[in-house]
């Protein structure tokens, strides 16, 4: 399936918790889900960071933390992942997916069913699909690590019961963004692809109330 959106889908203001709100990514669905009249918690690990999140309510705190996690949940109508990890070429890295898990399981405490969670390209069966240079160097050498720990955050999302959207970025980078994105579920033929952050946050925010993803992994990209 192919889907092309260049459109804002949500029509009515929710609120909305939003995990890795200082990351690059993070900062742009802040902005973007403000824009919208949505009220925003942001949980960070550090205030000092969170400086130009103007209008977000702040809550300090590890994201790991189920007891933390379920603070931040009251109220909310919806959660947005988008919580990375540092590039670990040596090491086991298990962040992503403990925080997955304490995530999932506050927020069935909490009765809060939405949740949209940002891994990338090279997760689940998008593995493969990064084009050449990404599937045999950069994946293996430097990321192997993490995106072992994505795929054991979806399997952990696929099996929570919520009523979840796995959004897949191609390539990122820094332009303005404004581009129509497209929306692939089936990813016969498609190699490589780039993206703007801007274009991911716009594109996730739209999966807080559109369910024409929900329960599935669309991969975006221009």
């Amino acid at each position: 399936m192919t889907s092309q959106t260049n459109k804002d889908a949500i029509t009515t203001n929710q609120n909305i918790l939003v995990l890795g709100a200082t990351g690059g990514t993070g900062r742009l669905i802040v902005r973007d889900a403000l824009a919208r009249g949505h009220h925003v918690t942001a949980l960070v690990r550090s205030p000092d960071k969170a400086g130009d999140l103007h209008g977000a309510q702040l809550i300090v705190g590890d994201a790991r933390d189920e007891a933390t996690l379920r603070k931040a949940l009251k109220g909310q109508d919806a959660v947005i992942s988008s919580l990375g990890t540092p590039l670990s070429p040596f090491r086991e890295v298990r962040t992503l997916s403990t925080s997955t898990r304490a995530l999932v399981n506050a927020m069935k405490a909490e009765n809060v069913a939405r949740l949209v969670a940002i891994t990338g390209i090279g997760a689940g069966d998008s593995k493969g699909h990064g084009g050449l240079v990404y599937d045999q160097l950069i994946l293996p050498l430097l990321l192997r690590n993490v995106y072992a720990d994505k795929n054991r955050q979806e399997a952990i999302i696929r099996d929570s019961g919520l009523d979840w959207v796995i959004v897949r970025p191609a390539m990122l980078n820094d332009k303005p963004g404004g581009q129509a994105v497209r929306a692939l579920t089936d990813l016969t033929g498609f190699h490589g692809g780039t993206i703007a952050r801007a274009d991911v946050a716009r594109f996730v925010v739209d999966q807080v109330s559109d369910d024409s993803f929900l329960r599935r992994a669309p991969l975006i990209t221009w």
